[in-house]
C-alpha cells in the first residue's frame, strides 16, 4: 500500500485562512513536522491546495 508522507516547508502566515486549515487538516501542527496519510483523492486535492507550502513523497509501506 502506497501512502504519502507530507512535510510542511514553508510556513502559512500572509496566506489565506483556508490555506491554513487545510494544513491543520492535514495534521501539521508546526513547521518542518511530517506526517503520513493513506493515498486517497481527498488527500491528494488538500495536497493540490498546499503544494507550495508542503513536500510530498510516496512511502511504500
Amino acid at each position: 500500500m502506497v501512502k504519502l508522507r507530507v512535510t510542511w516547508r514553508k510556513s502559512a502566515i500572509g496566506y489565506p485562512p483556508k490555506q491554513r486549515r487545510t494544513i491543520r487538516a492535514l495534521g501539521l501542527r508546526r513547521l518542518g513536522q511530517a506526517v503520513q496519510h493513506s493515498d486517497s483523492p481527498v488527500v491528494r486535492g488538500m495536497i493540490l491546495k498546499v503544494r507550495h507550502l508542503v513536500e510530498v513523497e510516496e512511502v511504500e509501506e
